[in-house]
């Protein structure tokens, strides 16, 4: 009698390289996950190998074994995905050899227009510790507004605001204090929470409008020495960093 991996469904797919475990949630709820023909639920056991699982009418195959964790300068003008109907660049597009070919998936996107640290992994596990509010990741961006900050509204965004339905708040916002001529509409905002274009969002709430932003720092880990379009492969001191906010 043959002995059966038993694995949760979102972690298995996560392994498979398709997406992060708590996309994988995501993906179950709308109903976008079979499993031998039959609509998924969150926390369900597979047998990989036995069980055939579809994620958007993809095969979920191949447990991944060799974890890689990289480090992207985004560039503006691509996309966080790993295909896009209307045949749009993405991220994965300019990834090198052997990295173009491997299954990955972004850990907290960044939109199109959008720039500056990204990580792309198969490791879900990671993803997950990485995105998931408990564990209080902070991720920091410098912003460019339209117009002066109004200092009036910072305790507002800290406090939180509604948009779509959606409660966002930033954990920290930290005006420009340079002799910069534009110093006054540059602030640098703290995450600790990945909600879908949260940062645009919030400020247009509060009538701005953010024309530049770029991600500087997730964890402690800094964006330093990669340039625009080019990765890092993070080793477990660089990985300790992002999960680390010392």
């Amino acid at each position: 009698m043959g002995v059966f991996l038993h694995m949760r469904i979102q972690k298995y797919i996560s392994q498979c390289g398709i997406c992060s475990r708590r996309e994988a949630e995501r993906k179950i709820e709308d109903g976008l996950v079979l499993v031998n023909g039959v609509p998924a639920e969150i926390g369900q056991d597979v047998e990989p190998g036995r069980d055939k699982v579809w994620v958007e009418g993809r095969l979920a195959t191949g447990v991944v074994e060799d974890k890689v964790v990289l480090a992207m300068n985004k560039p503006k003008g691509y996309l966080c995905s790993n295909s896009d109907p209307f045949d749009a660049q993405t991220v994965f597009d300019i990834l090198p050899e052997p990295y173009s070919g491997m299954k990955l998936f972004c850990c907290g996107r960044l939109d199109k227009n959008s720039k500056g640290l990204l990580i792309l992994t198969n490791d879900g596990d990671l993803a997950n510790k990485i995105t998931h509010p408990s564990t209080g990741v902070i991720k920091k961006y410098r912003v460019l507004l339209n117009r002066d900050l109004d200092e009036k509204i910072i305790p507002i965004l800290l406090r939180g605001v509604v948009s779509e339905g959606e409660k966002l708040k930033a954990a920290k916002i930290i005006r420009d204090e340079t002799p910069a001529a534009d110093a006054a509409r540059r602030v640098e905002v703290w995450l600790n929470q990945g909600r879908k274009r949260e940062i645009r969002r919030m400020f247009e709430v509060m009538g701005y409008f953010v024309k530049e932003l770029k991600r500087i720092q997730i964890g402690s880990y800094v964006l330093k020495g990669i340039p625009q379009g080019g990765i890092k492969v993070l080793g477990k001191k660089d990985i300790a960093k992002l999960l680390s906010n010392d």
